[in-house]
């Protein structure tokens, strides 16, 4: 087998997640789309919102039950070790602290997708809000503090901004 056949696999294998991953946010959109079209907007994003947190909490039952309230650093870590394909899918930028980790999204797959789309701005601001939910459900159940910041217009070509923090230091850095 030659190199690049040895890699072929791989890349088979990044490009089928991507594709899964821009088929979640494809779904994102067209249940936004028809939940407000039978809800209207304000419930249709809440009942989402509560969906999606509901399915991050049920993750860090599994991913993060050896971890407390005071292990914001450790959960940080765990989490961008297990980043979908090495962390190419979704880069970061790190901050690292004794008692806290915050992480600034460049790139998001589900974003990507949106974008691709043609959904505009206010309708792109209002998915990020959306998918931002599963990491609120996922970290707030550890019990750290938890901050996020999802994208907006003005807010660049990046994604999320999320900073983790020890319970019992205090308030979450700014991210």
């Amino acid at each position: 087998m030659t190199e690049t056949n040895a890699h072929a696999p791989a890349e088979t294998l990044a490009a089928e997640l991507e594709a899964a991953f821009r088929n979640r946010a494809d779904l994102y959109r067209l249940m936004l789309d028809e939940l407000t079209a039978d809800l209207g907007a304000e419930r249709a994003e809440a009942l989402m919102i509560r969906i999606i947190e509901k399915r991050g909490r049920e993750v860090a039952a599994a991913a993060f039950a050896k971890f407390g309230p005071n292990d914001a650093r450790a959960i940080g870590e765990a989490f961008l070790a297990v980043s979908p394909d090495g962390g190419r899918m979704y880069p970061t930028d790190v901050e690292r602290g004794d008692h806290r980790i915050a992480f600034k999204v460049k790139r998001c797959p589900l974003k990507d997708a949106w974008t691709d789309a043609g959904v505009g701005e206010e309708k792109l601001a209002t998915l990020c809000r959306i998918a931002g939910a599963f990491d609120r459900g996922l970290f707030e159940a550890t019990g750290v503090r938890f901050d996020n910041v999802t994208w907006v217009p003005g807010h660049g070509s990046g994604c999320c901004h999320i900073a983790l923090t020890d319970r019992d230091t205090g308030a979450p850095i700014n991210t």
